[in-house]
């Protein structure tokens, strides 16, 4: 088929995919398309990117930057802010969620012992606009609704227009593996394959739970035409996991999907008990095995070499150089400047290595220890705030639960924890939607299951017998 015309028919195919998912039950804030544009942005290439602007990085000197870019990030933070400021609940939510206000605090006070200061804090000034995004979905009237069309729209788009790229376009969607030689990898819309990975398993497990509760819900309305809708996002994304070739984004999928089909079952609604011994089943599993003896085995089985495919290598190099280990290099400033030839030089001279490939070896080389402990509270602080949640919402509970937990695998072998990165993103998404159920469920009684079936239902304003809770949390008479 011409690319041409495989084009018009992914276009019009994109278009069918939007019509069929539409939901007039509900309306979330048009400021949703903020958040939506920032994950098309930073969940493919960067706009200068898709105009063949070539932003060439150079070891040994500062990473260039692209006025569009900077002006597009900087036009959604600021509309962004706009939006939030006409907003009342995004304070409560955010002092609930105090460890990472804490996390981005420190990140800050970093910058003091940083070689490059200025670079650190239009970094940091980057990385909180992931925040504002967040907050823009959780503070909708709509919350549940509004993440909904959020996991939507962005694979709408990104998803078959990565399967357009590779399948017809092989110079944009492909390109080759820096650590493979002349091996030909899939990148679709994204800059590699482990990217694309990251993104497809994050939307498809999205999506799956949308699956799960039309399937289950027959009162859902239009549930016929959009089930056909995330069925097809189903499958793309599953599709795309086997052409991206990541096995740590591929593994984590299977992993979340089996977490959240697993926890919705009834027997685990009730006892959350089980759900935390599953839990530390899975994560001491994997962490004992790959600490004595199991790594062969179990990196085997996902596709890796006994070495991550090269990573401990990097993992060797990098961690000596750490110019504090309390408080590291500064947010984000490690790989940037004469550190960067170093690692390029002491590992070879054969790629061109800018991370870690590790999401808390990261984290420190930028934060010190300080910083891992940081990125240690929000993880154990969102997992138990998500298990709240799910003792309130279980299906919508399962889905925040299977992301916090499968992000702290996923960056074992992947720098996750790093601004503008996708799995950062949905952690805080997954932490911050947690905090605003556990808020909900302290402003209204539980009876009878009610709570659950007005959340499922993503009323905006939640009626319990004589009084109700309005969108913005505030209880009134």
């Amino acid at each position: 088929m011409p690319p041409q015309i495989a084009t018009v028919i992914f276009a019009v195919g994109i278009a069918g995919l939007f019509w069929l998912d539409r939901d007039d039950s509900v309306r979330p804030s048009r400021a949703l398309w903020l958040p939506v544009i920032w994950l098309w942005s930073n969940g493919s290439r960067p706009p200068s990117g898709w105009l063949g602007i070539n932003m060439t990085e150079i070891a040994g000197q500062l990473p260039p930057s692209s006025p569009i870019d900077q002006f597009l990030a900087a036009s959604l933070i600021l509309l962004g802010v706009a939006v939030l400021c006409r907003r009342r609940d995004w304070g409560a939510l955010l002092r609930a969620s105090w460890p990472i206000v804490v996390y981005f605090s420190f990140s800050l006070a970093s910058l003091a012992f940083s070689d490059y200061p200025a670079w650190g804090l239009k970094r940091w000034v980057r990385a909180l606009g992931d925040v504002i995004m967040v907050l823009i979905v959780v503070t909708d009237a709509q919350p549940a609704a509004a993440l909904r069309r959020l996991i939507s729209r962005v694979g709408f788009v990104l998803l078959p227009a990565s399967v357009l790229l590779i399948r017809y376009y092989p110079q944009l969607g492909r390109g080759f593996d820096p650590f493979g030689g002349d091996a030909i990898v899939n990148t679709g819309v994204t800059t590699n394959k482990n990217v694309l990975g990251l993104l497809t398993y994050l939307v498809t497990l999205g999506t799956l739970w949308q699956v799960l509760v039309l399937w289950r819900d027959k009162t859902q309305p239009s549930r016929t035409r959009r089930l056909v809708a995330q069925g097809a996002l189903l499958w793309f994304g599953i599709s795309l996991l086997f052409t991206a070739h990541s096995a740590t984004s591929g593994a984590c999928f299977v992993l979340g999907a089996a977490l959240m089909l697993v926890t919705t079952l009834p027997f685990f609604r009730a006892r959350t008990g089980v759900v935390h011994a599953l839990v530390l089943a899975i994560l001491i599993g994997g962490s004992l095995s790959l600490l004595f003896g199991g790594n062969s085995a179990i990196t085997g089985a996902v596709g890796r070499k006994s070495d991550f495919s090269g990573r401990t290598e990097v993992w060797a190099v990098v961690i000596p150089m750490v110019p504090n280990p309390i408080v590291g290099a500064g947010f984000e400033t490690f790989w940037v400047g004469p550190r960067v030839r170093e690692v390029f030089v002491t590992h070879g001279g054969y790629t061109m290595t800018n991370e870690a490939h590790n999401g808390y070896i990261e984290v420190y080389l930028n934060l010190g220890w300080i910083g891992v402990g940081l990125i240690a509270l929000i993880l154990g602080q969102g997992y138990r705030t998500a298990v709240r949640a799910f003792r309130r919402e279980s299906e919508l509970g399962a889905l925040l639960v299977a992301y916090v937990v499968t992000l702290m695998l996923y960056n074992i072998t992947e720098a996750g924890f790093r601004m503008l990165s996708l799995s950062l993103f949905f952690l805080f998404l997954s932490i911050v939607s947690a905090c605003r159920i556990n808020r909900l469920a302290k402003t209204a009684p539980e009876s009878d299951g009610e709570f659950d079936r007005h959340l499922a239902n993503n009323s905006d304003v939640l009626e319990f017998d004589d009084w109700k809770v309005t969108g913005d949390l505030r209880p009134v008479e």
